[in-house]
C-alpha cells in the first residue's frame, strides 16, 4: 500500500504542479498522456475526459485537441469536505439535452472519498451554450463506516430507462445504485446492488495493520486487502449488459500489472457471470486487455459505439515513453458467442 501511496501522491503532485505550465487550450497531441479516459461524440468531434478532469476533442480518434477543464477550482462542497488536489476517474454520460459529467475526490489510500457530478448542455467550447455547472455531491465513503470506496463512478440506463450509476475500488469491490430522475442524487439510498468482488485477489496485500486508526472520528479503518479490483464500465450490447472492470494495479510504471476483465448479465444489476460461468462476486472475469512487451499494463477502460463500430478507451504504461500512461484508443470486435476481442 506504500508504494501505492507514493505512486498516487506524486502523479498528484505532478498533476496539480503542472496545471499552470501544462497544456493550454488550442495545443494538439498525437499521443496525449492520458490516466482514466471516458469519451463521448458531440458537433463532429470526439471528446475525450481523464483525471484531473482534462478535456480533449478530436474529429479522427488520432490528433488530439487539449480543450480545457471541467473544473477549474475544487467544488466548495469537497473543500469543505477537506478534499485537495485533483478530481480523479471521470465519467461522460448523455441524456436528454445534457452532459453529465461524473467525477471523484479521495484521500489517497483510504476510502475518504466521494463522487459529485457535472453538467453542460454541449461539449462543444465554441458554442454560446457551453458553461460546466457543478451538482454537488451524489454519495460518499467514510473511513471506519463503510467497506467500499467511492470512487471511479460509471453510469448508464437500462431499458426501462432508469440510470445506474456504479462505482469502486478494492475493499469489498463494485457495488451499483440508481439514480433518480435529475441524474444527479441516489433514488433510494437504502438500495445497493454488489456488481463484482475479488474475495482473495492476486495482487499484493494492500491491508493496514490491526492497529491502524485513521484520522477519522469514527475509529479503524476496514482493510482495503489484495482483492485489487476497480474502474467499473458497463456497456449494453443487444440483450446483454457487459460489465468490464480493472483488475490489479496500476500507477507504477513498469511495475503496473492492471488489466481489463468482463463478465455479462441479461440484468443491469447483475449477476455477472465471465466466459466459463465464474461469477464476479467470486474473482470471476475473462480478460479483454493485459500488459505485453509495449505495454506493462492497461485499464481504467470505457466502451462506446460511434457510427458503425466499437471502440474502447483505456490507460496504458508505454515503455517507449518511459512507461507514462498513455491513451489506447483501440477497436472491439465480437466473438460469434458474444464476447469481446480487443488487440493491443
Amino acid at each position: 500500500m506504500k508504494n501505492i501511496l507514493l505512486a498516487l501522491s506524486l502523479l498528484a503532485t505532478m498533476t496539480l504542479s503542472a496545471q499552470p505550465r501544462g497544456p493550454q487550450k488550442g495545443m494538439e497531441f498525437e499521443y496525449p498522456d492520458a490516466h482514466d479516459p471516458v469519451a463521448a461524440f458531440c458537433d463532429g468531434r470526439y471528446y475525450v475526459f481523464t483525471t484531473g478532469m482534462g478535456i480533449m476533442s478530436s474529429a479522427d480518434l488520432v490528433k488530439w485537441r487539449f480543450e480545457g477543464r471541467v473544473l477549474d477550482e475544487i467544488p466548495q462542497w469537497a473543500a469543505d469536505k477537506g478534499f485537495r488536489g485533483m478530481p480523479w476517474a471521470p465519467d461522460v454520460f448523455y441524456h436528454d439535452g445534457t452532459y453529465y459529467v461524473y467525477y471523484s475526490y479521495s484521500h489517497f489510500g483510504k476510502n475518504r472519498s466521494a463522487i459529485g457530478v457535472a453538467t453542460n448542455k454541449t461539449l462543444n467550447p465554441q458554442s454560446p451554450d457551453y458553461k460546466w455547472e457543478d451538482r454537488g455531491m451524489i454519495v460518499e465513503s467514510f473511513p471506519g463506516r463503510d467497506e467500499w470506496n467511492a470512487i471511479d463512478a460509471n453510469v448508464i440506463m437500462d431499458e426501462n430507462g432508469d440510470a445506474w450509476l456504479s462505482f469502486g475500488s478494492f475493499w469489498r469491490g463494485l457495488k451499483m445504485f440508481k439514480l433518480d430522475e435529475t441524474l444527479t442524487r441516489m433514488a433510494d439510498p437504502q438500495v445497493w446492488f454488489p456488481i463484482c468482488r475479488r474475495p482473495e485477489g492476486t495482487a499484493e496485500d494492500t491491508s493496514k495493520t490491526d492497529t491502524a486508526v485513521t484520522a477519522d472520528p469514527r475509529g479503524k479503518d476496514f482493510d482495503a486487502g489484495n482483492g485489487a479490483v476497480e474502474a467499473p464500465f458497463i456497456f449494453k450490447r443487444g440483450d446483454w449488459y457487459y460489465l468490464f472492470a480493472s483488475y490489479d494495479l496500476c500507477c507504477r510504471g513498469e511495475k503496473s500489472t492492471y488489466n481489463v476483465v468482463v463478465g455479462r448479465s441479461k440484468a443491469v444489476t447483475g449477476p455477472y457471470f465471465d466466459k466459463d460461468g465464474v461469477s464476479m462476486m467470486n474473482s470471476g472475469g475473462t480478460t479483454v486487455a493485459k500488459g505485453n512487451e509495449q505495454f506493462a499494463g492497461v485499464g481504467h477502460c470505457s466502451v462506446y459505439t460511434f457510427g458503425d463500430k466499437d471502440y474502447i478507451f483505456m490507460h496504458g504504461y508505454d515503455k517507449d515513453h518511459d512507461y507514462r500512461s498513455k491513451l489506447l484508443v483501440r477497436e472491439v470486435k465480437w466473438s460469434d458467442d458474444g464476447w469481446p476481442i480487443v488487440v493491443l
